[in-house]
Protein backbone atom coordinates (compact mmCIF):
# COMPACT_ATOMS: atom_id res chain seq x y z
CA UNK A 1 0.00 0.00 0.00
CA UNK A 2 1.71 3.22 -1.19
CA UNK A 3 0.82 5.41 1.81
CA UNK A 4 2.00 2.92 4.41
CA UNK A 5 5.18 2.27 2.42
CA UNK A 6 5.98 6.00 2.09
CA UNK A 7 5.64 6.60 5.83
CA UNK A 8 7.60 3.49 6.81
CA UNK A 9 10.47 4.48 4.53
CA UNK A 10 10.69 8.15 5.56
CA UNK A 11 13.09 9.35 8.26
CA UNK A 12 10.57 11.59 10.05
CA UNK A 13 10.01 9.83 13.38
CA UNK A 14 7.46 12.36 14.54
CA UNK A 15 5.37 11.80 11.40
CA UNK A 16 5.68 8.04 11.79
CA UNK A 17 4.36 8.29 15.36
CA UNK A 18 1.44 10.46 14.29
CA UNK A 19 0.66 8.09 11.44
CA UNK A 20 0.79 5.01 13.66
CA UNK A 21 -1.53 6.59 16.23
CA UNK A 22 -3.99 7.78 13.59
CA UNK A 23 -4.17 4.45 11.75
CA UNK A 24 -4.60 2.70 15.10
CA UNK A 25 -7.71 4.82 15.75
CA UNK A 26 -9.02 3.81 12.32
CA UNK A 27 -8.36 0.13 12.98
CA UNK A 28 -10.05 0.30 16.39
CA UNK A 29 -13.08 1.98 14.83
CA UNK A 30 -13.31 -0.67 12.12
CA UNK A 31 -13.14 -3.34 14.81
CA UNK A 32 -16.07 -1.72 16.64
CA UNK A 33 -18.23 -0.83 13.65
CA UNK A 34 -18.96 -2.56 10.38
CA UNK A 35 -18.12 -0.85 7.07
CA UNK A 36 -21.81 -0.06 6.59
CA UNK A 37 -21.92 1.72 9.97
CA UNK A 38 -19.09 4.20 9.34
CA UNK A 39 -18.81 7.21 7.05
CA UNK A 40 -16.17 9.78 6.17
CA UNK A 41 -16.84 13.51 5.92
CA UNK A 42 -14.74 14.88 3.05
CA UNK A 43 -14.61 18.57 2.13
CA UNK A 44 -11.60 18.76 -0.19
CA UNK A 45 -9.42 20.62 2.32
CA UNK A 46 -5.93 19.62 3.41
CA UNK A 47 -7.03 18.02 6.69
CA UNK A 48 -9.71 15.85 5.13
CA UNK A 49 -7.29 14.95 2.33
CA UNK A 50 -4.87 13.68 4.97
CA UNK A 51 -7.73 11.83 6.65
CA UNK A 52 -8.74 10.19 3.36
CA UNK A 53 -5.30 8.63 2.99
CA UNK A 54 -5.08 7.76 6.69
CA UNK A 55 -8.39 5.92 6.26
CA UNK A 56 -7.14 4.15 3.15
CA UNK A 57 -4.02 3.05 5.00
CA UNK A 58 -5.95 2.15 8.16
CA UNK A 59 -8.42 0.07 6.17
CA UNK A 60 -5.54 -1.67 4.40
CA UNK A 61 -3.88 -2.49 7.75
CA UNK A 62 -7.22 -3.63 9.17
CA UNK A 63 -7.77 -6.05 6.29
CA UNK A 64 -4.13 -7.12 6.41
CA UNK A 65 -4.57 -8.00 10.07
CA UNK A 66 -7.48 -10.21 9.05
CA UNK A 67 -5.31 -11.84 6.35
CA UNK A 68 -7.91 -10.82 3.77
CA UNK A 69 -5.94 -8.50 1.52
CA UNK A 70 -3.31 -9.00 -1.14
CA UNK A 71 -1.44 -5.99 -2.48
CA UNK A 72 -3.10 -2.59 -2.75
CA UNK A 73 -6.80 -1.91 -2.30
CA UNK A 74 -8.04 -0.16 -5.42
CA UNK A 75 -11.40 1.03 -4.10
CA UNK A 76 -12.25 2.66 -0.79
CA UNK A 77 -15.45 1.07 0.60
CA UNK A 78 -16.21 3.57 3.37
CA UNK A 79 -19.18 5.80 2.54
CA UNK A 80 -18.04 9.39 1.87
CA UNK A 81 -20.14 12.46 2.66
CA UNK A 82 -19.64 15.76 0.85
CA UNK A 83 -21.62 18.80 1.94
CA UNK A 84 -21.86 20.79 -1.27
CA UNK A 85 -22.23 24.54 -0.85
CA UNK A 86 -22.80 27.37 -3.35
CA UNK A 87 -20.20 29.30 -1.33
CA UNK A 88 -17.43 26.77 -1.94
CA UNK A 89 -14.45 27.54 -4.16
CA UNK A 90 -14.76 25.92 -7.62
CA UNK A 91 -11.31 24.43 -7.08
CA UNK A 92 -12.56 22.67 -3.94
CA UNK A 93 -15.53 21.18 -5.79
CA UNK A 94 -13.36 20.02 -8.68
CA UNK A 95 -10.74 18.48 -6.41
CA UNK A 96 -13.39 16.68 -4.35
CA UNK A 97 -15.05 15.02 -7.34
CA UNK A 98 -11.75 14.25 -9.06
CA UNK A 99 -10.49 12.59 -5.87
CA UNK A 100 -13.71 10.60 -5.54
CA UNK A 101 -13.22 9.27 -9.06
CA UNK A 102 -9.55 8.38 -8.53
CA UNK A 103 -10.09 6.41 -5.31
CA UNK A 104 -13.52 4.99 -6.04
CA UNK A 105 -15.25 6.83 -3.20
CA UNK A 106 -18.91 6.03 -2.54
CA UNK A 107 -19.78 9.71 -2.29
CA UNK A 108 -23.10 11.07 -1.02
CA UNK A 109 -23.48 14.73 -1.97
CA UNK A 110 -25.61 16.71 0.49
CA UNK A 111 -26.84 20.24 -0.25
CA UNK A 112 -28.37 20.87 3.19
CA UNK A 113 -26.51 22.40 6.13
CA UNK A 114 -24.33 20.04 8.16
CA UNK A 115 -26.84 19.29 10.92
CA UNK A 116 -29.90 18.90 8.67
CA UNK A 117 -27.90 16.87 6.19
CA UNK A 118 -26.72 14.50 8.91
CA UNK A 119 -30.23 14.06 10.26
CA UNK A 120 -31.51 13.11 6.81
CA UNK A 121 -28.55 10.82 6.09
CA UNK A 122 -28.73 8.96 9.41
CA UNK A 123 -32.42 8.29 8.87
CA UNK A 124 -31.69 6.65 5.52
CA UNK A 125 -28.42 4.85 6.29
CA UNK A 126 -27.30 2.65 9.22
CA UNK A 127 -24.40 5.01 10.03
CA UNK A 128 -23.26 5.01 13.66
CA UNK A 129 -19.86 6.71 13.42
CA UNK A 130 -18.31 9.39 11.20
CA UNK A 131 -14.61 10.05 10.59
CA UNK A 132 -13.82 13.77 10.76
CA UNK A 133 -10.66 15.71 9.90
CA UNK A 134 -10.80 17.78 13.09
CA UNK A 135 -7.52 18.99 14.60
CA UNK A 136 -6.93 20.36 18.09
CA UNK A 137 -6.60 23.98 16.91
CA UNK A 138 -9.93 23.99 15.08
CA UNK A 139 -12.83 25.98 16.56
CA UNK A 140 -14.96 22.81 16.67
CA UNK A 141 -12.31 20.73 18.46
CA UNK A 142 -13.00 22.03 21.97
CA UNK A 143 -13.82 19.15 24.31
CA UNK A 144 -13.37 16.46 21.68
CA UNK A 145 -11.35 13.26 21.97
CA UNK A 146 -10.47 10.72 19.29
CA UNK A 147 -13.78 8.99 20.04
CA UNK A 148 -16.44 11.57 20.99
CA UNK A 149 -20.23 11.14 21.02
CA UNK A 150 -22.12 13.86 19.14
CA UNK A 151 -23.21 16.94 21.08
CA UNK A 152 -26.66 17.28 22.70
CA UNK A 153 -29.26 18.40 20.16
CA UNK A 154 -27.49 16.64 17.30
CA UNK A 155 -28.41 13.26 15.82
CA UNK A 156 -26.65 10.49 17.76
CA UNK A 157 -23.40 9.24 16.24
CA UNK A 158 -19.78 8.74 17.27
CA UNK A 159 -17.30 11.36 16.08
CA UNK A 160 -14.03 9.71 15.09
CA UNK A 161 -11.02 12.06 15.05
CA UNK A 162 -7.86 10.16 14.00
CA UNK A 163 -5.78 13.33 13.36
CA UNK A 164 -7.00 15.31 16.37
CA UNK A 165 -3.46 15.81 17.72
CA UNK A 166 -1.88 16.68 14.36
CA UNK A 167 -0.32 20.09 13.80
CA UNK A 168 -0.14 22.16 10.62
CA UNK A 169 3.42 20.93 10.18
CA UNK A 170 2.28 17.30 10.52
CA UNK A 171 -0.39 17.75 7.85
CA UNK A 172 2.05 19.08 5.29
CA UNK A 173 4.77 16.61 6.22
CA UNK A 174 2.29 13.82 5.47
CA UNK A 175 1.02 15.25 2.18
CA UNK A 176 4.51 15.94 0.86
CA UNK A 177 6.04 12.69 2.10
CA UNK A 178 3.26 10.60 0.56
CA UNK A 179 3.25 12.74 -2.62
CA UNK A 180 -0.53 12.80 -2.85
CA UNK A 181 -2.60 15.39 -4.69
CA UNK A 182 -4.20 18.26 -2.78
CA UNK A 183 -6.37 21.22 -3.78
CA UNK A 184 -4.52 23.68 -6.04
CA UNK A 185 -5.54 26.64 -3.85
CA UNK A 186 -2.86 25.63 -1.33
CA UNK A 187 -0.21 26.36 -3.94
CA UNK A 188 -1.66 29.87 -4.32
CA UNK A 189 -1.06 31.01 -0.73
CA UNK A 190 -4.26 29.73 0.89
CA UNK A 191 -3.49 28.04 4.21
CA UNK A 192 -7.01 27.48 5.58
CA UNK A 193 -9.99 27.35 3.24
CA UNK A 194 -13.55 28.27 4.14
CA UNK A 195 -16.07 29.85 1.80
CA UNK A 196 -15.40 32.26 -1.06
CA UNK A 197 -16.71 35.03 1.21
CA UNK A 198 -14.40 34.57 4.18
CA UNK A 199 -11.12 33.26 2.75
CA UNK A 200 -8.16 35.05 1.20
CA UNK A 201 -4.54 33.99 0.65
CA UNK A 202 -2.39 34.22 3.77
CA UNK A 203 -0.54 37.54 3.64
CA UNK A 204 2.43 35.94 5.41
CA UNK A 205 3.11 34.02 2.20
CA UNK A 206 2.97 37.06 -0.07
CA UNK A 207 6.05 37.27 -2.28
CA UNK A 208 7.98 40.54 -1.88
CA UNK A 209 7.16 43.29 -4.37
CA UNK A 210 4.03 41.45 -5.49
CA UNK A 211 0.45 41.78 -4.31
CA UNK A 212 -0.88 38.82 -6.29
CA UNK A 213 1.79 36.14 -5.99
CA UNK A 214 2.13 33.86 -3.00
CA UNK A 215 4.28 31.01 -1.79
CA UNK A 216 2.62 27.61 -1.33
CA UNK A 217 0.94 26.83 1.98
CA UNK A 218 3.54 24.30 3.09
CA UNK A 219 6.10 27.14 3.37
CA UNK A 220 4.19 28.89 6.18
CA UNK A 221 6.79 29.08 8.95
CA UNK A 222 4.41 29.29 11.92
CA UNK A 223 1.55 26.81 11.72
CA UNK A 224 -0.35 28.68 14.43
CA UNK A 225 -1.07 31.35 11.81
CA UNK A 226 -2.72 29.03 9.30
CA UNK A 227 -6.09 30.78 9.79
CA UNK A 228 -4.65 34.25 9.14
CA UNK A 229 -6.35 34.22 5.76
CA UNK A 230 -9.80 33.73 7.25
CA UNK A 231 -11.51 37.14 7.02
CA UNK A 232 -14.82 38.38 5.72
CA UNK A 233 -14.59 39.85 2.24
CA UNK A 234 -16.51 43.13 1.96
CA UNK A 235 -18.69 43.57 -1.11
CA UNK A 236 -16.99 45.77 -3.70
CA UNK A 237 -18.71 47.83 -6.37
CA UNK A 238 -15.83 47.26 -8.76
CA UNK A 239 -15.97 43.50 -8.43
CA UNK A 240 -12.17 43.49 -8.53
CA UNK A 241 -9.86 41.13 -6.73
CA UNK A 242 -9.39 41.79 -3.05
CA UNK A 243 -5.71 41.94 -2.10
CA UNK A 244 -4.83 39.29 0.45
CA UNK A 245 -2.32 41.43 2.27
CA UNK A 246 -5.17 43.65 3.46
CA UNK A 247 -6.85 40.52 4.85
CA UNK A 248 -10.10 41.22 3.01
CA UNK A 249 -9.99 45.02 3.20
CA UNK A 250 -9.47 47.06 0.07
CA UNK A 251 -7.21 49.78 1.45
CA UNK A 252 -5.91 51.43 4.59
CA UNK A 253 -8.93 53.73 4.46
CA UNK A 254 -11.03 50.78 5.59
CA UNK A 255 -9.13 50.75 8.86
CA UNK A 256 -9.49 54.49 9.35
CA UNK A 257 -13.22 54.51 8.67
CA UNK A 258 -13.85 51.96 11.42
CA UNK A 259 -11.65 52.61 14.47
CA UNK A 260 -10.40 49.35 15.93
CA UNK A 261 -10.07 49.09 19.70
CA UNK A 262 -7.54 47.30 21.85
CA UNK A 263 -6.89 46.50 25.49
CA UNK A 264 -3.44 45.74 26.89
CA UNK A 265 -2.81 43.47 29.88
CA UNK A 266 0.56 43.13 31.62
CA UNK A 267 1.04 40.04 33.80
CA UNK A 268 3.41 40.11 36.76
CA UNK A 269 3.64 41.34 40.34
CA UNK A 270 6.95 43.07 39.54
CA UNK A 271 5.11 45.31 37.05
CA UNK A 272 2.01 45.73 39.22
CA UNK A 273 4.06 46.87 42.24
CA UNK A 274 6.47 49.03 40.25
CA UNK A 275 9.55 46.89 40.84
CA UNK A 276 10.11 46.58 37.10
CA UNK A 277 9.62 49.32 34.52
CA UNK A 278 7.04 48.34 31.93
CA UNK A 279 8.62 49.28 28.60
CA UNK A 280 6.57 47.04 26.36
CA UNK A 281 3.13 48.42 27.31
CA UNK A 282 3.78 52.08 26.42
CA UNK A 283 5.64 51.03 23.27
CA UNK A 284 2.67 48.90 22.21
CA UNK A 285 0.29 51.80 22.89
CA UNK A 286 2.30 54.10 20.64
CA UNK A 287 2.46 51.53 17.86
CA UNK A 288 -1.28 50.87 18.00
CA UNK A 289 -2.10 54.59 17.94
CA UNK A 290 0.24 55.06 14.98
CA UNK A 291 -1.85 52.65 12.87
CA UNK A 292 -5.16 54.15 13.90
CA UNK A 293 -6.15 51.90 16.79
CA UNK A 294 -7.73 53.17 19.99
CA UNK A 295 -6.37 51.70 23.24
CA UNK A 296 -9.27 51.49 25.68
CA UNK A 297 -7.36 50.21 28.70
CA UNK A 298 -3.86 49.28 29.80
CA UNK A 299 -3.87 47.22 33.01
CA UNK A 300 -1.51 45.11 35.11
CA UNK A 301 -2.55 41.99 37.03
CA UNK A 302 -1.09 39.53 39.52
CA UNK A 303 0.80 36.60 38.09
CA UNK A 304 -1.81 33.97 38.90
CA UNK A 305 -4.26 32.18 36.65
CA UNK A 306 -7.47 33.56 38.18
CA UNK A 307 -6.32 37.18 37.95
CA UNK A 308 -5.40 36.74 34.30
CA UNK A 309 -8.66 34.94 33.50
CA UNK A 310 -10.81 37.61 35.18
CA UNK A 311 -9.08 40.47 33.37
CA UNK A 312 -9.22 38.74 29.98
CA UNK A 313 -12.91 38.01 30.57
CA UNK A 314 -13.55 41.71 31.26
CA UNK A 315 -11.59 43.04 28.31
CA UNK A 316 -12.45 40.56 25.54
CA UNK A 317 -16.04 41.77 25.32
CA UNK A 318 -15.01 45.43 25.13
CA UNK A 319 -12.20 45.40 22.58
CA UNK A 320 -11.56 44.11 19.07
CA UNK A 321 -8.19 42.81 20.21
CA UNK A 322 -6.62 42.06 23.59
CA UNK A 323 -2.82 42.13 23.84
CA UNK A 324 -1.30 40.33 26.81
CA UNK A 325 2.29 39.83 27.89
CA UNK A 326 4.18 38.58 30.93
CA UNK A 327 6.83 40.05 33.16
CA UNK A 328 10.18 38.31 33.54
CA UNK A 329 11.05 34.63 33.64
CA UNK A 330 9.35 31.65 31.99
CA UNK A 331 6.62 31.01 34.56
CA UNK A 332 4.54 34.08 33.72
CA UNK A 333 3.94 32.83 30.22
CA UNK A 334 2.58 29.59 31.67
CA UNK A 335 0.23 31.54 33.93
CA UNK A 336 -0.80 33.83 31.08
CA UNK A 337 -1.65 31.00 28.72
CA UNK A 338 -3.56 29.07 31.39
CA UNK A 339 -5.47 32.23 32.34
CA UNK A 340 -6.49 32.90 28.74
CA UNK A 341 -7.64 29.30 28.36
CA UNK A 342 -9.75 29.59 31.51
CA UNK A 343 -11.32 32.85 30.30
CA UNK A 344 -12.42 31.21 27.05
CA UNK A 345 -13.42 27.92 28.67
CA UNK A 346 -11.02 25.79 26.66
CA UNK A 347 -8.34 23.32 27.64
CA UNK A 348 -4.62 23.65 27.03
CA UNK A 349 -2.87 21.39 24.55
CA UNK A 350 0.92 20.97 24.26
CA UNK A 351 2.57 22.68 21.31
CA UNK A 352 4.62 19.77 20.05
CA UNK A 353 6.35 21.85 17.38
CA UNK A 354 7.62 24.25 20.05
CA UNK A 355 8.76 21.34 22.21
CA UNK A 356 10.61 20.01 19.20
CA UNK A 357 12.22 23.44 18.77
CA UNK A 358 13.28 23.47 22.43
CA UNK A 359 14.84 20.05 22.10
CA UNK A 360 16.73 21.32 19.07
CA UNK A 361 18.12 24.21 21.15
CA UNK A 362 18.81 22.22 24.31
CA UNK A 363 20.04 19.10 22.55
CA UNK A 364 21.50 16.30 24.63
CA UNK A 365 21.00 18.25 27.87
CA UNK A 366 17.33 17.22 27.94
CA UNK A 367 15.84 13.75 28.42
CA UNK A 368 12.54 14.81 26.84
CA UNK A 369 10.46 15.28 29.99
CA UNK A 370 8.08 18.25 29.62
CA UNK A 371 8.80 19.58 33.13
CA UNK A 372 12.50 19.45 32.38
CA UNK A 373 11.89 21.31 29.14
CA UNK A 374 10.15 24.06 31.09
CA UNK A 375 12.93 24.34 33.66
CA UNK A 376 15.65 24.16 31.04
CA UNK A 377 14.08 27.08 29.22
CA UNK A 378 15.04 29.30 32.18
CA UNK A 379 18.64 28.87 31.08
CA UNK A 380 17.64 30.32 27.70
CA UNK A 381 15.87 33.44 28.98
CA UNK A 382 18.71 35.53 27.59
CA UNK A 383 17.41 34.63 24.10
CA UNK A 384 14.06 36.21 24.93
CA UNK A 385 15.83 39.17 26.49
CA UNK A 386 17.77 39.72 23.28
CA UNK A 387 14.53 39.62 21.33
CA UNK A 388 12.91 42.29 23.49
CA UNK A 389 16.02 44.45 23.25
CA UNK A 390 15.37 44.55 19.52
CA UNK A 391 11.70 45.44 19.97
CA UNK A 392 11.63 47.81 22.91
CA UNK A 393 13.49 51.13 22.60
Amino acid sequence: MEIDKAIRECDDRRLQTKYNNATYVVQRALALYSIEEVAFSFNGGKDSTVLLHILRAGYFLHKKGQNSVNGDLKDFPIRTIYFESPCAFPEINSFTYDTAAIYGLQIDTISLDFKSGLEALLKEKPIRAIFLGVRIGDPTAVGQEQFSPSSPGWPPFMRLNPILDWSYRDVWAFLLTCKVNYCSLYDQGYTSIGSIYDTVPNSLLCISNSSNKFKPAYLLADGRLERAGRAKRPSTSTGGQIPAESNGLTSQDSYKNSMLTASIIAVGDEILFGNLEDLLGPYLCRKLHSIGWSVLQHSAVHNNIDSVAEEVERQKSKSDMVFIYGGVGPLHSDVTIAGIAKAFGVRLAPDEEFEEYLRHIIGDQCTGDRNELSSKWEERVRIIACFFNMVVP
